[in-house]
């Protein structure tokens, strides 16, 4: 039989990589234009496949097409960030009460996998690996929940503000990650089915994450 043709990468996937790197690195600002041709000259490549990963980064958003003026990276808010995680409280509140009276023992034994992950690539300093590992801790918690569209809807905020760490997180100014703990404490709660305890702590919890992005020197001069 046959072995699979090993998958080969575009030139698309090849700017859009370029791309998404340079905007973790940080080397990419919120609001900077994405010219096409510039992009397209920088790269030595036609201006189609520059065109395809703008495209992937806009579904992503990580960058917004702007009728007659061409396509910038997104710059979200302080009130956009705020009111998206006003939102996630008062969604992954209610998970956590029910993930605490639902919870089983595979879905603990996930996260804690999630959370000894999560811990190894903080040390290894990899944000985007860690963006994802992240976003699973917070995913599987609200599927424990049991309820599937409460889940849905956490996991399309998470993406939200997955968006906002990217441009706005302190990543690489942390020695320590404080969300570890945070996620410890979170599963303890969970494990001792303290629906009271859980909901405290990831109240605690979301307010602090949003702080931190708040207090960013480049959203504040960014403005409102």
């Amino acid at each position: 039989m046959k072995e699979p043709e090993a998958y080969a990468p575009t030139a698309a996937d090849f700017v859009y990589r370029h791309l998404r790197g340079q905007i973790f690195a940080k080397k990419r600002q919120p609001g900077d234009r994405l010219t096409e041709e510039a992009i397209a000259q920088e790269l030595d490549v036609s201006r189609t496949p520059v065109r395809e990963a703008i495209r992937r980064l806009t579904a992503e958003g990580l960058a917004t097409l702007i009728p007659n003026a061409g396509a910038r990276l997104a710059k979200p808010t302080k009130k956009e960030i705020m009111d998206t995680y006003e939102l996630r409280e008062y969604l992954e509140c209610l998970a956590a009460r029910k993930a605490a009276l639902n919870i089983t023992g595979a879905q603990a034994d996930t996260l804690q996998q999630t959370i000894d992950e999560e811990e190894q690539i903080f040390a290894a300093r990899n944000f985007e690996a860690y963006l994802d590992v992240n976003n699973r801790f917070h995913r599987t918690l609200a599927e424990c929940s049991g309820n599937a569209v409460l889940a849905e809807f956490v996991n399309n905020l998470l993406a939200r503000t997955c968006v906002y760490m990217i441009f706005y997180d302190s990543f690489f100014d942390m020695n320590t990650n404080p969300s570890l703990d945070e996620h410890r404490a979170l599963l303890k709660a969970l494990l001792a089915h303290d629906p009271d305890k859980a909901e405290q702590l990831m109240k605690v919890h979301l307010m602090l994450s949003a702080t931190s992005l708040k207090s960013n020197e480049g959203l504040r001069v960014g403005g409102e």
